[in-house]
């Protein structure tokens, strides 16, 4: 079902990318408007907001292009147009490339794209998240990949904090500028012609913002490259770094060429630039007194041919041009498991939250519980009888809702996911299957730490063929409860609406399973909710369990007066249960399993998908 994502198989760094736009519009329509157009063929909307209009600007190889202007000017979203992120079929206008119009599959993964929210896992190294961003992008494995990051690192002064991990939020790390470098050194381990960042001085100080542009500036001067940046107010020294400049406002190209260019123009306006204020931030201030510029405004005319010219001396002196090659991922699908199984590794061992937490809760909980129904299940009786099946459900409460913890992790592991997969780093199948291969064995782990301290102290069915069938049903449990986290961490918005929901799936599940209120009590509308139940089946599996088999024949669990009034097998005929019926159970668990993680890749493919396209 997977679309395949097309990767260049070379792309020579002297091959020079010019962007330009024409007559390029974008306005935003609501749901109703898109429908109205859609269905009813209106080719005029009402309501609808431009937020470019008639733009026509240039970025040239070798040069920094900054594209400038108060907040709301629209400077993102021409960005973002730019770099394939926005729908050719939402925009009117052209965008080209080198002339011809952007194949936007073949130019999203010949660029590098930086937004202004570092997608980066925390836990890791700077040295391991360029290592992985190579490993995955890179053909030629982990000797090409470590000769292009050890050349990269130097190249973006990172050397010195290569064992530092990352850090955020509540864990230090690097420094905001160095994050900074390490999110352009990601989009950078595959050598683009052309690399756009948004707001790359976002939250920095003024000797950190220098040196990140002063980086992108020797790229540009020293390897050709095409670089387009957005920024709000750049200070003096790091304005002189910028070859060319698109100031917008409100959707309109004030200015579009040189910062001498703008100077002339404010000056012609009898504008007089103060004392220690720089040409861009008066231009701001005084922006709606610039005439809008258009393709035929005479300044533009100029600086739109002096940049062909420009393009074609280049293009003549270079040793190809842009050509068609032969497009497929970097690695192959078992190797982009096992780099993405090493990096899931990695940051599971590094999650106290997720993985001490875990350990420990599993051992504590069991032991407590163990103490808590100390024995039971060596008592007679039928108080004995409700308390053993007290603690099953109990327990099965406790494992099914323990795993809600993971939602986090997986919502901010979903971010780097769709925007790793834009590029075409790899397959979403590749990340569904070594996300499940990683937790398979850590929650085993999890799984038997519990059951070791539990089982024996309680004092269920005493024999090792018992033990291993409960340890089974345990790990099954937390594998479903697992499943279902990624399934809807991959289709909610939040965190806060994905706790909610899950929480409300559990309580279903509980509440319909059988044990508070019996099948032949449930209505028979919500019948299907019993048999969509995760609590019912490993909640049948540790009856059939205990009290199944040749020893539940002979097991008396009820006396009185000296009679045994109650075996394990008669038990289980009351409650409409078959010896046959825990593996049918198990598979049915298993089916749970990999239905979830079938749903998650489906629902992670499409918006994958979505973004793509």
């Amino acid at each position: 079902m997977e679309l395949p994502v097309q990767q260049s198989v070379s792309i020579r760094r002297k091959t020079p990318y010019c962007l330009e736009t024409k007559h390029l519009s974008y306005k935003l329509c609501s749901q109703f408007d898109k429908f109205k157009r859609g269905w009813l063929g209106s080719n005029s909307v009402r309501g609808t907001k431009f937020i470019l209009m008639d733009v026509n600007c240039e970025a040239r190889p070798a040069e920094i292009t900054a594209i400038a202007g108060p907040s709301g000017a629209g400077k993102t979203t021409l960005l973002e147009i730019l770099a394939g992120r926005i729908s050719p079929c939402e925009v009117s206008g052209q965008v080209l490339v080198n002339e011809r119009p952007i194949d936007v599959n073949h130019f999203r993964r010949a660029s590098g794209f930086v937004t202004q929210d570092e997608a980066l896992f925390p836990l890791l190294t700077v040295k391991e998240t360029l290592m992985y961003s190579a490993l995955l992008r890179l053909p030629g494995g982990r000797k090409m990949a470590d000769i292009r990051v050890t050349e990269l690192m130097k190249e973006l002064g990172l050397d010195h904090v290569a064992a530092s991990r990352i850090g955020g939020g509540s864990s230090r790390g690097i420094s905001g500028g160095e994050r900074r470098r390490v999110s352009i050194g990601v989009e950078l381990v595959h050598d683009p012609a052309v690399i756009l960042i948004d707001e790359p001085t976002s939250g920095l100080d003024s000797a950190s913002a220098l040196n990140v542009v002063s980086l992108l500036r020797l790229m540009a001067v020293n390897q050709g490259k095409t670089i387009v940046l957005t920024i709000h107010q750049p200070g003096f020294r790091i304005l002189e770094l910028f070859d060319h400049l698109v100031l917008l406002s409100n959707g309109f190209v004030m200015h579009n060429g040189s910062l001498n260019l703008l100077e002339e123009r404010l000056k012609s306006a009898d504008h007089q630039i103060p004392k220690h204020v720089n040409v861009l931030e008066y231009a701001i201030d005084v922006i709606e007194s610039l005439v809008i510029q258009t393709s035929k405004t005479p300044s533009n005319q100029y600086v739109l041919k002096e940049g062909k010219d420009k393009y074609h001396a280049m293009k003549n002196q270079d040793i190809i041009n842009l050509e068609e090659k032969v497009f497929f991922y970097p690695n192959s699908h078992i190797n982009e498991i096992l780099i993405l199984g090493q990096r899931f590794c990695s940051n599971v061992f590094r999650t106290k939250q997720l993985f001490a937490t875990r350990v420990i809760q599993a051992l504590v909980a069991g032991f407590v519980l163990g103490t808590i129904f100390l024995n039971v299940g060596r008592e007679q009786g039928q108080v004995a009888l409700q308390t053993r099946t007290g603690f099953f459900a109990f327990s099965l409460t406790f494992l099914l809702s323990s795993t809600t913890e993971g939602l986090p992790i997986f919502l901010q592991e979903r971010i780097i996911l769709m925007s790793e997969t834009s590029r075409g780093a790899y397959r979403v199948s590749s990340y569904v299957l070594a996300n499940t291969l990683v937790f398979l064995p850590f929650l085993l782990m999890v799984g038997l730490l519990y059951t070791t301290s539990v089982y024996w102290l309680v004092g269920l069915r005493r024999d090792i063929d018992g033990f291993l069938f409960f340890s089974l049903v345990v790990w099954m449990v937390v594998l479903m409860s697992n499943s279902l986290v990624a399934c809807f961490s991959a289709l909610v918005p939040n965190f806060i609406m994905g706790t909610s929901v899950i929480a409300g799936l559990m309580g279903s599940f509980f509440l319909f399973s059988g044990y508070f209120i019996s099948k032949k009590n449930i209505p028979s509308y919500w019948i299907f909710m019993h048999y969509l139940s995760l609590f019912k089946y490993p909640f049948e599996c540790f009856l059939i369990n205990e009290y199944g088999g040749q020893q539940g024949r002979k097991r008396c669990i009820v006396i009185e007066n000296g009679v045994c009034t109650l075996y394990g097998s008669g038990f289980l005929r009351q409650q409409g249960l078959q010896d046959s019926q825990k593996w049918s159970n198990l598979a049915v668990m298993t089916g749970f399993f990999v239905g979830y993680r079938v749903l998650c890749f489906l629902i992670l493919w499409y918006r994958c998908y979505r973004t793509r396209k």
